[in-house]
């Protein structure tokens, strides 16, 4: 039996009338008894005695109405919890992200995002590889570089820059490169993550110079490799978000600037995911709308 049918006995029961039930469902009386009779042979009992001018029902009828009249207010009652989850944020908002993204932009706007909704609780899983967010219980990633997610609904933040930079110290003691060809003659950073080239690519008037670097440091997190840069063990190639701070203050200074430079390719941004677009969640519509308006006003 499903719920439409419990529904349809729990309503006669009320109006003790077939006619008027099947008129308000635009149905014919005959339709509604041939339910209840279905039904009736299901359970196995006679749930209403009928005559020519009322419906009666029996004992069992009673007893049944008791026990399913708790369900289906139950029923009521959760399907109104669901329903509110998708209405109104709360609960807990599962977010992953970079352990440099996160640092540098994540949090404060977590932070900003917290006082808005209080009610809700964050939970950031700082991740500098693949997450599931099916798998993983995740409400929403932000994913920075190329996108191959193709099954998550994906929505970019921001195209992203990188720039080639160094510290003043480096380059008061091993000279400024003026050309990409004398990258070979400095040590630079490696940074060997999926996605990322060990080659760097320079591009200019729509020509792309490939540029193998040189190095020997090898250092797979983006934040480890600006402090590293900034200590001046060589150049390294990071990207506008991390580093616009130092390179306003004058610790960083970049380089080839008449060139654009990447390492991974010229489709690089900041993407924000989430598995669905179907029966979205208020927590993440909110959290979805916050981050598009911060980023479209920068």
């Amino acid at each position: 039996m499903d719920t439409e049918t419990l529904h349809l006995f729990a309503e006669v029961m009320r109006q003790r009338s077939f006619t008027s039930i099947a008129k308000a469902r635009g149905v014919a009386p005959s339709s509604i008894s041939r339910s209840i009779s279905a039904l009736e042979a299901e359970v196995g009992a006679r749930l209403f005695q009928r005559t020519t001018r009322k419906i009666v029902p029996t004992e069992a009828g009673l007893l049944y109405y008791e026990r399913i009249n708790t369900v289906l207010e139950d029923l009521e009652v959760a399907g109104q919890l669901v329903s509110g989850a998708s209405e109104r944020p709360h609960g807990s908002l599962r977010i992953t992200a970079s352990n440099s993204f996160s640092e540098s932009q994540l949090v404060p706007l977590m932070i900003e995002f917290n006082k808005l909704y209080p009610m809700l609780s964050l939970a950031l899983l700082l991740c500098d590889g693949y997450t599931d967010l099916v798998e993983e219980r995740i409400d929403v990633a932000i994913r920075v570089g190329s996108l191959d997610d193709s099954t998550y609904v994906a929505r970019r933040l921001s195209v992203m820059t990188f720039y080639v930079v160094a510290s003043p110290a480096y380059l008061q003691e091993n000279g400024v490169p003026k050309k990409p060809e004398q990258i070979s003659e400095h040590s630079c950073l490696v940074f060997p993550r999926s996605g990322f080239n060990v080659n760097w690519l320079f591009k200019q008037k729509q020509k792309i110079q490939e540029i193998a670097i040189q190095g020997k440091h090898v250092i797979t997190q983006s934040g480890a490799t600006k402090q590293c840069t900034l200590a001046g063990m060589g150049l390294s190639l990071l990207p506008d978000w991390l580093i616009k701070n130092e390179i306003e203050k004058g610790e960083l200074i970049t380089l080839f600037n008449d060139f654009e430079v990447t390492a991974t390719d010229y489709e690089s941004a900041v993407w924000m995911l989430y598995p669905s677009r179907e029966y979205l969640p208020m927590k993440v519509k909110v959290f979805r709308d916050f981050l598009l308006a911060h980023y479209a006003s920068q």
